[in-house]
């Protein structure tokens, strides 16, 4: 799967003047081929630099959750399986404002689509929903982008060393436990 992304990065690098269309595309495309937000726009940041690749990423995904909106009015099905996602997941109940959906849209773990799906709960008409959705994109495509950028001019020294890092600290953050055998329990505690 990790050469495909490769392909389809050389791909879009290699169009020239299309570039930024095939990649607006592509952000509405996203939600078929269930790729991670954050990967694309990381992926805009490093071939499109910070500006641009912020500008085209929020135009992206301006454009996919517009196509979600009309796609979940056309099928009632898609909203009662995101609606059981609310269940299982966050269980806001359909109801989230604007400021939430910006700073849960930062966090890769939650869903693009069940976040659109709230903030149509919200919205009364589309003009409503549309503008929600476009400013809780901002920080969402910025971020990824700038931080796409700046892995692009990494060094493989500095890349060794923060990858180095996430496994310390996800070495030290791990969940530990200890397992004491129910005898050996009894048998130390008698002494």
């Amino acid at each position: 799967m990790g050469e495909n992304y490769t392909i389809l990065l050389a791909f879009i690098e290699s169009a020239g003047y299309m570039a930024p269309v095939i990649f607006v595309l592509f952000h509405v495309l996203r939600q078929l081929l269930f790729i991670p937000v954050a990967v694309v726009c990381l992926a805009g940041g490093m071939l499109f630099g910070p500006l641009l690749g912020s500008i085209l990423s929020l135009i992206g995904l301006w454009l996919s959750s517009v196509v979600f909106y009309f796609m979940i009015n056309q099928t009632p099905s898609l909203q009662k399986k995101l609606e059981r996602l609310d269940e299982k997941t966050l269980k806001f109940g359909g109801r989230i404002n604007v400021f939430q959906a910006c700073v849960l849209r930062l966090i890769p773990f939650i869903h693009f689509q069940l976040l659109n799906f709230y903030l149509m709960g919200n919205s009364r008409r589309f003009s409503q929903y549309a503008k929600a959705v476009f400013w809780t994109n901002v920080p969402l495509a910025f971020f990824y982008t700038i931080f796409g950028h700046s892995i692009a001019s990494f060094s493989i020294e500095m890349g060794v060393i923060i990858l180095v890092a996430l496994a310390g600290l996800i070495f030290f953050m791990r969940e530990k436990k200890v397992v004491i055998k129910w005898s050996h329990f009894f048998s130390h505690s008698e002494r």
